[in-house]
């Protein structure tokens, strides 16, 4: 199992600046509208497909946390707890799909970022409740995506022995 605390959750979310590729949009170039994400669960894995429509690559991460009952828990439990499973890499211009597999039974909440560096660097960051107080620290134009975090449940079926 991976584990993501705070920092590195930040730090995924803030998009490491040394990953990214110098020529990425500037935030003078970027919009809220530039990135969207979507999520999907089949059996024990979950999906987030990314539409980049920024014109450049993003490093991003789509991660899981843990989310007690069914419950979204608050910003600061996510942020402090850190989260199990991700997936994170670059993402260019157009639509990817990154995915975390071999989820646990359990409900999770889906969380997702995607970050450009350059001499204005940009982030979009899923809407979760209270996560703008965090954002407003961070020194770069950042973005709530539209999709919310959303809480889902990994139910899979039990298996029975052959007769």
């Amino acid at each position: 199992m991976r584990v993501i605390t705070r920092g590195a959750f930040l730090a995924a979310a803030a998009i490491p600046l040394s990953v990214a590729a110098p020529a990425l949009a500037s935030a003078a170039d970027a919009d809220a509208d530039d990135v969207s994400f979507a999520y999907a669960v089949d059996g024990s894995t979950v999906t987030n497909t990314i539409t980049n429509n920024s014109e450049t690559p993003l490093t991003c991460a789509t991660s899981l946390g843990l989310a007690p009952g069914g419950v979204l828990p608050p910003v600061e439990v996510i942020l402090s707890g850190g989260q199990s499973f991700y997936d994170q890499g670059v993402v260019a211009p157009g639509t990817t799909t990154q995915v975390v597999s071999d989820v646990p039974d359990g409900s999770y909440v889906v969380l997702a970022s995607c970050g450009s560096d350059g001499s204005n660097p940009s982030m979009w960051v899923s809407d979760y409740p209270g996560i703008e107080g965090y954002l407003s620290l961070l020194p770069y134009t950042s973005y709530v995506v539209q999709q919310a975090s959303a809480v889902v449940t990994i139910s899979n079926p039990v298996l029975s022995p052959p007769a």
